[in-house]
């Protein structure tokens, strides 16, 4: 047997550890640095290497993970990274990348569009490739289930990348919440300033000749052809468009909701509603701005709850926004009177509430303060990486770490745990193609609408040609 069959045989050994799903981590493990690992030579390839795609692939590489591979599908990102990987192959395709390195690739990580991290994440995983891959996990829900389902059949380690939930600060939010501090939980209200990309309107007219520099037969991937349009889609506006992303909640709810529905086990809601929908323009844009309550009943002993979403500059009632700090207040002020917008997350309790108005929910305060003034924290009950770094580090060193089967707790938003997050989070763009105040009832065990079926074809999507899951 070679050394090579050992290794592999080794990681999928331990792949297991990395599947562990959160609320069952046995302990703590001493801090460790790759470089210092007894197995060495993890290799990977790096799907997208533009933008986040960049730091994503970087972070992999200072932990010791040796890049054999990188695919954008413009050549313009591709060259820039190449030069701080001048030994890694080159491609414009990641099929062909996949096929073509085989064996030499332990990790693939996926940081491209949303409309392509299943069918890169999927062929990877089937392959034995244990995955990273950005969030939104999926563009669409019934490929959340699936990445579930083939990550759980594989026993590949993954990860998702909302790097918010390596922070000490989240972890020890989800801990306040489950002691009971605030009491019982009937709402949560989450905002954010999103979108900062053009939504909101329809396909523009005409087409543009595509650069030489872009492959771009292999960017619209999956999703339907259509002429290029410069500036429309490329390199950052197609999270507007439905085609190819999510809008504004499949873009930040991964990050500004992950706090308060790894607390509350916020998933399958049983319904759905945009109370404010403009609706989808055209069929081809998300809507400028929206509100969404998604509706979430018993479970496992926690009270029925109602979680409401705001983008756009949409904000919670002034009720809610005058029992927040003064300081934040504020900065609402300002945002109606035509500042910038604000985000924040609102947890709110029979006994009190918490709130965040960090992305990821890493810090945090809670009210009324002078009641919590002399407030103990509870018992900790979920593990801290013991790495030290910047939360996207942090995230990389425990998925790395959990590959090689240094890290007993795994990775935490892997993706039995990131599949349910997404399919949650998703089901609120379905809302969005009904009518305004339509209350959509959802069958989450067959992820489906039992009331509104016109929706559901929008639960998956039909493949382009050679592009198949």
């Amino acid at each position: 047997m070679t050394k090579q069959t050992n290794r592999r045989t080794f990681l999928g050994q331990t792949a297991a550890a990395g599947a562990i799903g959160v609320g069952y981590w046995t302990g703590t493990s001493k801090q460790l640095r790759a470089q210092d690992s007894a197995l060495q030579g993890l290799s990977a390839a790096c799907i997208g290497v533009g933008g986040k795609g960049s730091s994503d692939a970087s972070h992999i590489a200072e932990h010791g993970v040796n890049l054999v591979g990188l695919c954008d599908v413009d050549s313009i990102f591709l060259e820039k990274k190449a030069l701080d990987h001048p030994d890694a192959e080159k491609f414009s395709d990641f099929r062909e990348m996949l096929e073509k390195l085989g064996d030499k690739v332990d990790i693939v990580t996926v940081s491209t569009p949303d409309h392509t991290h299943a069918a890169a994440a999927v062929r990877a995983m089937r392959m034995k490739k244990h995955v990273y891959c950005q969030k939104p996990l999926t563009w669409s829900i019934g490929e959340a289930r699936l990445m579930r389902d083939v990550a759980k059949e594989t026993g590949v380690v993954t990860q998702m990348g909302n790097q918010g939930t390596s922070e000490d600060g989240l972890r020890e939010a989800v801990e306040v919440i489950r002691s009971g501090a605030i009491g019982d939980v009937s709402e949560v209200h989450v905002w954010s300033n999103r979108p900062v990309w053009p939504q909101g309107q329809g396909r523009p007219a005409g087409e543009d000749p595509v650069p030489d520099t872009l492959n771009w037969d292999a960017w619209i991937g999956p999703a339907p052809m259509r002429p290029f349009k410069k500036a429309a889609y490329h390199s950052f506006n197609w999270r507007g468009w439905v085609d190819f992303g999510t809008g504004a909640l499949g873009d930040m709810a991964c990050h500004t909701t992950n706090m308060p529905v790894m607390a509350l086990k916020l998933w399958d809601p049983v319904a759905v509603t945009a109370v404010k929908n403009p609706g989808i323009v055209e069929g081809e844009s998300y809507p400028a701005s929206s509100s969404i309550v998604f509706e979430f009943p018993e479970r496992e002993g926690l009270p029925a709850c109602k979680f409401h979403w705001y983008d756009g500059g949409e904000l919670p009632s002034d009720d809610l926004i005058s029992q927040l700090p003064s300081r934040y207040q504020k900065k609402i002020a300002e945002q109606r009177a035509g500042g910038k917008k604000n985000s924040g997350a609102l947890v709110v309790g029979s006994k009190g509430m918490l709130f965040s108005e960090n992305d990821y929910g890493a810090r945090y305060v809670l009210l009324p303060r002078d009641q919590y003034a002399d407030y103990e924290l509870p018992e900790q009950t979920l593990p801290r990486i013991p790495f030290k770094g910047n939360n996207d580090l942090r995230q990389k060193w425990e998925f790395v770490a959990s590959v090689k089967g240094e890290y007993e707790p795994g990775t935490m938003s892997n993706f039995d745990y990131a599949g349910r997050l997404t399919e949650t989070i998703l089901v609120g763009n379905l809302a969005l193609r009904a009518g305004e105040g339509q209350r959509i009832e959802w069958d989450a065990e067959n992820i489906k609408s039992t009331n509104t079926p016109a929706v559901n074809e929008f639960i998956s999507r039909e493949y382009r040609e050679g592009w198949e899951i």
